[in-house]
């Protein structure tokens, strides 16, 4: 019996001792692979990314692993969770590629000299604002929104007129006044009473009751919910006021349908003076610049230098060109490169815009030498006094506005009238100094590319010694869809397979174009460091299963 015991006892010691020599074995084993693992590692690549994954997949943690802000390590843990499953995928995803595609929209621009006269509540724009043919975007600039005097001009702005006018903007875009909402409300509470009662009598017999009150159709007449059609919903839509701005008498405000709110960016505003010594705000400009979509636009009103005299010109056409050179918008940010230009950056100056507009009164007059303009006048002989027009004159010779477009005038001159009637001045006055000219001071003006005027005319309203004049234009607006780019590689040969689709909607909408300088700028770089990841993670996949063969011969 004790041989037997001890030579059992002896076989379970030599057994322990195998066991043994395996663990230890496997332990050094275990021991080299991380070292040498670390060492490989440090050859491939030094980027923080591997270390995570390394450490992940070992066990290794550190402080900060906790939270992580950086974008790598979220694609090293989805690369390392699709490798330990033999790899079916690799880089994954869906990148959106913008591709360029243009709108067409309608565009109202009205400019009008107010005289310095504060409007009533009573006044109505909508004649004006010609709503039978509504627009998109709304640009409607004002001269001496209050008078010019001295203590307006130098003493504080007067802001009263500028809100009266916005109000009956707003009215007349949006036409849904206090007394109007409270007769929709009180027609549409009195159909949902009588709907409600006749439902309920019908209920009674056919037990029916809630059956109906959960169904959607009686919960939409309820809710009194109209499903109108897209052409429809175009008319219902109101308008939003992207911005406006005073300097001491010009004001210049800018309105979009409510749709297009969201996809307008960069807005800024500039103001040049060109009044007294030359820089107060009596005279000047006030420019606007937005990005609709990807379009910059640039809406300029003016009232420049007054006076018939002859010479007066040339300080007009000084007026412009100093408000081309000093016209400046800060941009929010700093581009990136100072090689590459942007295009999604607004632009700094005027003519870096798209599409740009000029309105104003701009005080250009007939030329004096003529006898016969009275005659012309009472003839409405307009094609001949048109040829004696001073900012044609000037523009023909290349000294304002070269390269600029205006629509041909088939309207009477806007100034100057008597106070609430249709007769010119120099009809009714026997004074010299008192009789001034009739003449198209008040104007509008074009650059750019994709413009198209559909009209060009004149108000006839006679609340001040202006007349109104407004014009429609079709605008070309180019926006971005997104094309999405869906890539697949496969573990056997690391092949790359894409499909694309196109998507419907707008690609950038208002809340992300601010940052597409950043994030267009970044792609290249992106693209390059990603596909040194994949060759990075290629290696680490073979060192991984090299070693898991090895872990396997320890073990077994």
């Amino acid at each position: 019996m004790l041989p037997f015991f001890t030579s059992s006892h002896h076989t379970k010691t030599v057994s322990h001792t195998i066991h043994s020599f395996h663990f230890s074995s496997l332990s050094f084993s275990i021991f080299c692979w991380k070292r040498t693992m670390r060492t490989q590692l440090k050859k491939i690549s030094k980027s923080p990314w591997t270390k995570l994954v390394v450490r992940k997949w070992l066990n290794m943690k550190e402080n900060n692993d906790k939270l992580h802000s950086n974008s790598d390590y979220y694609i090293a843990e989805r690369w390392w969770m699709e490798s330990s499953n033999r790899l079916k995928h690799s880089v994954p995803g869906k990148e959106a590629l913008p591709i360029s595609d243009t709108l067409n929209l309608r565009m109202f621009v009205g400019t009008w000299n107010v005289g310095g006269k504060s409007p009533d509540e009573n006044l109505d724009l909508r004649d004006w604002l010609k709503l039978s043919s509504r627009a998109e975007i709304y640009v409607i600039g004002f001269q001496e929104i209050i008078a010019l005097n001295a203590g307006n001009v130098l003493g504080p702005e007067d802001n009263g007129p500028a809100s009266k006018w916005l109000n009956l903007i707003h009215k007349a875009l949006n036409p849904k006044d206090d007394m109007i909402i409270e007769e929709q409300v009180q027609n549409q509470e009195e159909r949902s009473m009588n709907c409600k009662a006749r439902m309920s009598s019908l209920s009674k017999w056919l037990c029916l009751e809630e059956e109906l009150l959960e169904s959607e159709e009686f919960g939409d007449m309820i809710n009194n919910k109209v499903h109108r059609s897209g052409d429809d919903d175009e008319k219902k839509q109101g308008y939003c006021l992207v911005g406006s701005k005073q300097m001491v008498g010009i004001y210049l405000c800018v309105w979009v349908r409510e749709d297009l709110c969201k996809h307008v960016s960069n807005f800024k505003v500039s103001c040049v003076g060109r009044g007294i010594m030359g820089y107060l705000g009596n005279k000047g400009s006030i420019s606007i610049s937005m990005t609709l979509y990807q379009t910059s636009f640039c809406f300029v009103c003016t009232h420049l230098a007054s006076g018939e005299k002859d010479g007066d010109e040339v300080r007009r056409n000084l007026d412009v060109s100093e408000i081309l050179k000093k016209t400046k918008f800060s941009h929010s940010f700093k581009p990136l490169s100072h090689h590459h230009h942007n295009p999604l950056l607004s632009p700094e100056t005027i003519l870096k815009h798209n599409k740009i507009i000029w309105l104003g009164d701009l005080n250009y007059r007939l030329a004096s030498g003529y006898g016969d303009t009275h005659e012309l006048l009472k003839k409405n002989d307009w094609h001949s006094l048109l040829e004696r027009d001073q900012l044609r004159i000037e523009q023909r010779a290349g000294r304002v506005f070269k390269e600029w477009k205006e629509g041909k005038i088939y309207f009477a001159p806007t100034y100057k009238y008597l106070d609430n009637s249709d007769q010119y001045v120099a009809q009714t006055s026997k004074s010299k100094e008192n009789r001034r000219t009739p003449a198209w001071c008040d104007r509008i003006l074009w650059k750019g590319e994709g413009i198209e005027q559909l009209w060009y005319v004149r108000g006839e309203s006679k609340f001040s010694d202006h007349r109104p004049v407004y014009s429609l234009f079709s605008v070309q607006v180019d926006y971005l869809k997104c094309e999405k780019l869906i890539t697949t590689t496969t573990s056997s040969s690391f092949a790359t397979t894409t499909t694309s689709e196109i998507s419907k909607s707008s690609c950038l909408p208002r809340s992300t174009i601010t940052n597409a300088a950043l994030s267009s700028s970044s792609s290249s770089s992106l693209s390059s460091s990603s596909a040194a990841k994949i060759q990075a993670g290629e290696q680490l996949l073979l060192l991984t299963r090299a070693h898991q063969s090895c872990v396997d011969i320890g073990f077994g």
